[in-house]
């Protein structure tokens, strides 16, 4: 998927209220970073999208579709040190946003950020946490949500793994997305909407228990709760509400 130099869309950096934005192609907010806290998640559908870790706790490589700002980048390189992240982005103006602006570390042994098609980056077994935000303005980029893009994510994740999706609450398209998740992924798929913002998050998993031990859940919300200071709890409740 390559963009014509005809179609890039527009790129805008905002603050207000020590909240740095990022908007690309309109006005909706696709990234944000509270200037006092950099590494922070601002945005109430990352702090979701760390939800992965109920299944997956101490991810070895992630693999992120998707850059914006950086925030979930940022994240893992602050708080999950032993992960290693490499970040595909296709627009390189937003790569140069993020480090420009949103305090984007510069690549090293655990951050890796390269200019590229996020779906030609799939390999089989590549990485066992491989997260997709992937907009233009308020629209999920369809050639990430196909049939054979998520057939492609579950060869992409190792023997246990898990993919995070982000989706907007009112896509028109969502119900068809989530069906071919779950086709790609034997039906393992778990999801809930955001705490706060109109989103929902997806989470399809390969690999793991057939049924939801929802006790061990709750146990393992509460450490990463104790560790990250993110609602882990809240979390497991929400997927728990959602899979009824």
């Amino acid at each position: 998927m390559k963009i014509s130099q005809k179609k890039l869309p527009a790129i805008a950096v905002s603050d207000e209220r020590g909240i740095r934005s990022l908007h690309v192609g309109g006005e909706a907010i696709q990234s944000s970073m509270r200037l006092g806290d950099p590494f922070a998640l601002a945005l109430d559908y990352t702090r979701c999208m760390m939800a992965f870790l109920l299944f997956h706790p101490e991810p070895r490589g992630a693999l992120m579709i998707g850059l914006g700002g950086g925030s979930l980048a940022k994240f893992f390189f602050k708080h999950l040190r032993r992960t290693r992240v490499r970040v595909v982005e296709l627009d390189p103006r937003i790569v140069a946003t993020a480090r420009a602006h949103f305090a984007l570390p510069p690549d090293g042994g655990r951050l890796v950020v390269e200019i590229g098609d996020g779906a030609e980056a799939l390999a089989p077994e590549c990485c066992d946490v491989l997260m997709v935000d992937a907009y233009h303005d308020e629209a999920h980029v369809p050639e990430l949500a196909s049939a054979a893009f998520y057939d492609a994510t579950f060869l992409a994740l190792e023997p246990r793994g898990v993919l995070a999706v982000n989706f907007m609450d009112d896509d028109p398209r969502f119900e068809q997305y989530l069906r071919r998740l779950r086709s790609a992924f034997g039906g393992a798929v778990l999801s809930m909407r955001a705490l706060y913002d109109p989103n929902i998050v997806a989470f399809a998993l390969k690999g793991m228990p057939a049924g939801i031990d929802w006790d061990e859940l709750r146990r393992r919300a509460g450490t990463l709760e104790a560790r990250l200071g993110l609602p882990f709890r809240k979390y497991v409740s929400r997927l728990r509400s959602s899979s009824a």
